[in-house]
């Protein structure tokens, strides 16, 4: 099979001193190799304000035109949200085709997106992203042709007028909501039953799916690629204290990852936002890893998840040769290698709140009625009739704790 032939790409960002400029357009040279784009050069120029026409001054977009003639440039990528005029004007200038950072996101998520829930989030990202600047990327498109930032069920809807556009919006939406409403009598249902949920967060990239795959014998996509999860995919797994615990795993975050997006996938986020527990994967081989961290906890907060008990997971620590110091709520562990697995569960099971507890009774027989009882919304390991009573290893309910304490053994 022929492959697919890499779009060049120059990717550019003005620096007006609001974040780190460097890192920003590294993480962007990734979102476009993901998305099956080549960096071929960038440009960054330092300025006080965006050029409100071009974003880039019109000296450095003369630059920017002579490189894509030079070096043969189908794509510019710009590191920040662009609007209809600026698209057109940049365009007009370089005759090149135009995305920004937002659609270059949508793009992947296009690409990556699995289920019904993720197609619809998706796609209503992307209608509400284009609809204001419906104008300006639909000339470009007839201009242009498609290309990374036109993939998706978003690409139709550019040619049809905004009423149309409008009336998906409202389709989609209530749709969603659908959804929505079915994943939160799930949710429910998961409190009513006892079960309690692990969400696995983290900056993207960091090695969530792997991690879900080694705890659950999951058979996740796990790539060494950006947003490679964008479905949330749930596993049960046991704990060494007997409680199960089902694993959520979550859509990778990602610094500036624009607000509508955050919006768009907000009902996947909200497993971290009911979850009893959070698991937060860090890279502990990424320089940044400490920034990241940051965008992550701050994202939580802001859907309201800043009080959930949180285990941090400094994953990938066969690459580095530094030791990094551990406590109660913190784990080292190579999820491609296995290594720290069983201290990893260890320190869960001390952050979980407790719904339960194993118990080892002895119940005397005229009391065998209350193992009954114990099934009900615990688990019986083992039950064996002695000469002084039935010996029973059990996770007791925390409803029937104290009621059972006469009987454990000490």
């Amino acid at each position: 099979m022929e492959e697919k032939q890499l779009e060049k790409a120059i990717l550019v960002s003005a620096d007006i001193g609001e974040y780190d400029c460097e890192a920003s357009v590294d993480e962007l040279s990734e979102l476009a190799k993901t998305a099956g784009a080549e960096e071929i050069a960038r440009v960054i120029q330092k300025r006080d304000a965006y050029e409100s026409a071009t974003v880039i001054g019109e000296g450095k977009l003369t630059e920017v035109k002579e490189l894509c003639q030079n070096l043969g440039a189908t794509l510019l990528i710009f590191d920040c949200e662009l609007t209809a005029s600026q698209i057109r004007n940049i365009e007009d200038e370089t005759e090149v085709r135009v995305i920004d950072r937002t659609m270059l996101i949508l793009d992947i998520f296009a690409a990556r997106a699995v289920s019904r829930e993720g197609k619809i989030q998706v796609e209503l990202a992307q209608l509400k992203y284009r609809l204001p600047r419906l104008m300006g990327i639909g000339a470009s498109l007839d201009k242009l042709g498609g290309g990374i930032g036109t993939r998706g069920p978003g690409e139709t809807q550019l040619e049809t007028d905004r009423r149309h556009i409008r009336r998906r919006i409202d389709k989609l939406s209530a749709e969603l909501k659908e959804l929505e409403e079915r994943r939160g009598y799930s949710r429910e249902r998961r409190k009513k039953d006892n079960v309690q949920v692990g969400a696995i967060v983290g900056y993207t990239n960091a090695g969530k799916s792997t991690l879900l795959n080694l705890l659950t014998g999951a058979d996740v996509l796990a790539e060494d690629k950006l947003f490679a999860t964008l479905d949330p995919t749930s596993r049960a797994i046991e704990l060494p204290d007997g409680r199960s615990l089902t694993i959520v795993d979550t859509v990778g975050l990602i610094r500036r990852l624009p607000h509508h997006l955050v919006e768009a996938f907000k009902s996947t986020l909200e497993e971290a936002a009911c979850a009893d527990i959070i698991l937060h994967v860090c890279d502990a081989s990424d320089p940044e890893a400490a920034e990241k961290a940051e965008v992550t906890l701050s994202t939580l907060a802001e859907l309201g998840a800043a009080e959930i008990p949180t285990v941090t997971i400094f994953n990938k620590c066969d690459k580095i040769a530094e030791q990094i110091p551990t406590d109660d709520k913190t784990a080292k562990i190579s999820a491609l290698k296995g290594e720290g697995i069983e201290e990893l569960l260890e320190k869960i099971s001390k952050n979980l709140p407790q719904t339960s507890r194993r118990m080892k009774l002895l119940l005397p027989y005229d009391k065998a009625g209350l193992t009954a009882q114990i099934r009900v919304n615990g688990k019986v390991f083992s039950e064996e009739y002695t000469e002084r009573g039935i010996a029973v290893d059990a996770l007791v309910d925390i409803m029937l704790i104290k009621q059972m304490t006469e009987y454990e053994e000490r």
